[in-house]
């Protein structure tokens, strides 16, 4: 029996409803991460943001991230829970990367986010986990070993998000990253010396 290729089922699901809520204003709001509707019963918000973007370069910058490095952790989670492993790893990080953004701001009505990019980072943190010094391609030209891109990521991400000067919200990124590290060497804590030992040992040193 095949295998349905988990990742890309995310990927359309993803890409169908950021659509749906691009045509239905009524839909964007009723799956946005909005605090005040969560504090009055609608929890499911915790999980629906990520499911709908802003434009179409935020979708596929997300999805063409999660594209890149999730067929090496679904590889990794589908081996527990009955194959579902993966999929709740990837929903799971959607919603642990926003908790602090809802205590931050739940009682500030004017505060939304919505995207995929707790997730998607959660994604790429366990991914260098298993290559740090694989290469990154920022922008799809530019080579950055992953461990050197996961530092100035994070670094950059701190910066931005105490400047709080645009609509991004990196203290998503941020904690979907650290979920996604630390849920990796959770379930399997044999990767956190395995993650040492490739980092010991650059690739290029043969």
């Amino acid at each position: 029996m095949i295998a349905l290729n988990q990742t890309i089922i995310i990927i359309a699901a993803t890409c169908l409803v950021s659509y749906l809520a691009w045509q239905n204003r009524l839909l964007m709001e009723r799956l946005i991460f909005w605090s005040p509707a969560i504090k009055e019963g609608q929890v499911e918000r915790f999980v629906t943001h990520g499911f709908i973007h802003a434009d179409g370069m935020h979708l596929l910058f997300n999805m063409f991230t999660f594209y890149f490095f999730g067929s090496i952790i679904e590889a990794f989670y589908r081996q527990y829970l009955g194959g579902a492993g993966y999929v709740l790893f990837y929903l799971g990080a959607i919603v642990v990367a926003m908790l602090p953004s809802y205590f931050q701001h739940r009682d500030d009505r004017n505060y939304y986010s919505l995207g995929a990019s707790g997730a998607v980072s959660a994604v790429l943190f366990a991914y260098i986990l298993f290559a740090p010094w694989e290469l990154i391609y920022l922008f799809g030209a530019i080579p950055v070993p992953a461990i050197l891109f996961a530092v100035a990521y994070v670094y950059y991400s701190i910066k931005a998000h105490h400047a709080a000067n645009d609509n991004i919200n990196h203290s998503a990124h941020l904690y979907g990253g650290l979920f996604g590290v630390l849920m990796t060497i959770l379930i399997e804590p044999r990767v956190l010396p395995y993650f040492f030992r490739q980092l010991l040992n650059p690739s290029w040193l043969g």
